[in-house]
């Protein structure tokens, strides 16, 4: 009798994670609308988990920011250690069909966090640090692009790494733009982490790292165009950001400032003005995308354009919480459920992943260091520029996980650029605190690290 009642408690548990839609014709079994959400909630509590006890591990014993923890927390949840000893579980889990769901609150937590960085841009120190940023900016354009020019031709003879065919102009465009990249979210998450926020250093590295991302993103749908996608898409996406950008810059401010004197004159922001800001934050995120550059672009310039004050208080206030603990580490499990880094499996290939992490931090931060000397900066501020300029973080595996489902490279490239930016995002903290930060917080120029229980990123 209790084997049976065990037998049948096992059968119900199992069924919960079963197929309950039809069957299509010579189709397996489909997903019914019940399968979605009953897995949803599962995944949402799993890498809450992960990403808070990975957070907690990496800042304790690594002194990492909490952002890399949740990176490499998305990494541990994908196949390259979750499925690599726990396949069943992980395919459970993680089902293929609901890598779309994953993809949309990814996105959607994405978004909204640099909404709410650019709504803490200090336009006052772009204005004085604009010739710095430009230097910086052109610099982390520039050198990656010569790097890519001379590694791309060794790379192309070893077979596999880029897709048979493949002309070396567009293979040097597309290792260019994976090189050129700084992580603009992880950016943005390690200022805020660092206590940069509304420092001339960290405006200067956020507005030099967005424009570094979107002239990435040009790139990409230059080779996107060449790949068979037409010329269209390159002038869309370029022609339509810079429109769009353009539109939201010059008139956003002007246009949105009655909600900023709403919310002054009521004291607080009320449940219409949070409606309205969010319709709009959808709607600036939609064009980008559209467009093909990224919806994080349209969160982060619509956010620059938003009212300061009380209005940008309240807006954290309300929305913050959730996008950071609940939203945005989805965003990081669906990049880490794409990463397999066991696809470096020889000699040969990791000394080739060896060479390119080696060319990306020269070009990068050896790159932007140098052009922040000579636009003016200290040797110690030129230092904690380049360090921050040189995390690549996730942007990175959006981008060559376009090309690898395009067919631009390989699984075993695929692999070694992974490695390149898991690498580079954890040099990013140790190495400024080391070259600025340690010294900055002694002297009183930086606050202590935000850490404790009352941090709201802790």
């Amino acid at each position: 009798m209790a084997l049976d009642s065990l037998s049948g408690l096992l059968a119900i548990v199992s069924d919960v994670f079963a197929k309950h839609g039809p069957a299509a014709p010579a189709v397996a079994q489909t997903f019914a609308p019940g399968d979605f959400s009953i897995r949803f909630f599962l995944q949402l509590a799993i890498i809450m988990l992960a990403c808070r006890v990975v957070g907690w591990a990496g800042r304790r014993f690594l002194a990492q920011p909490q952002v890399v923890g949740e990176m490499i927390a998305g990494v541990i949840l994908g196949p390259s250690l979750l499925g690599l000893f726990f396949p069943d579980i992980q395919a459970a889990i993680f089902p293929k069909e609901m890598k779309n769901v994953l993809y949309s609150g990814a996105q959607l937590g994405v978004g909204l966090y640099m909404f709410l960085v650019g709504t803490t841009l200090r336009l006052d120190h772009f204005a004085t640090k604009a010739r710095s940023a430009m230097g910086v900016s052109l610099a982390g354009i520039t050198a990656p692009f010569v790097i890519a020019f001379l590694i791309t031709p060794l790379l192309l003879t070893v077979p596999g790494l880029f897709a048979a065919g493949i002309s070396q102009t567009n293979a040097t465009l597309f290792m260019g733009a994976c090189i050129a990249l700084t992580a603009f979210p992880m950016l943005a998450r390690i200022i805020n982490e660092r206590g940069l926020a509304n420092t001339s250093l960290g405006t200067l590295s956020l507005t030099a790292g967005a424009f570094d991302d979107m002239a990435s993103w040009c790139v990409l749908a230059v080779v996107l165009a060449a790949f068979g996608a037409g010329p269209g898409v390159a002038v869309l996406a370029i022609g339509g950001g810079v429109l769009w950008a353009g539109f939201v810059l010059i008139f956003g401010r002007r246009l949105l400032a009655p909600l900023g004197r709403m919310v002054e004159r009521e004291g607080e922001m009320s449940h219409t003005v949070l409606a309205i800001t969010l319709i709009l934050f959808c709607t600036s995120a939609f064009v980008m995308d559209a467009v093909g550059i990224h919806s994080i672009f349209g969160g982060f310039i619509l956010g620059v354009a938003m009212p300061r004050g009380l209005f940008a208080t309240e807006l954290k206030k309300k929305v913050e919480p959730l996008a950071v603990i609940l939203l945005l580490p989805m965003f990081f499990t669906y990049s880490g459920l794409n990463t397999r880094l066991d696809m470096i499996n020889s000699g040969q290939l990791l000394l080739i992943a060896l060479g390119v992490l080696a060319a990306s931090v020269l070009a990068k931060f050896g790159a932007c260091y140098l052009a922040a000397r000579l636009s003016g900066e200290d040797n110690r501020t030129a230092l904690g520029i380049g360090a921050l300029m040189n995390s690549r973080g996730l942007m990175e595996l959006i981008i060559i996980n376009i090309g690898l489902q395009k067919g631009i490279i390989g699984p075993a490239l695929f692999s070694m650029l992974v490695l390149m930016a898991v690498i580079t995002t954890m040099m990013a903290s140790p190495l400024f605190e080391l070259f600025y930060g340690k010294k900055a917080r002694e002297s009183g120029e930086l606050e202590a690290i935000p850490g404790s229980p009352s941090s709201h990123l802790a």
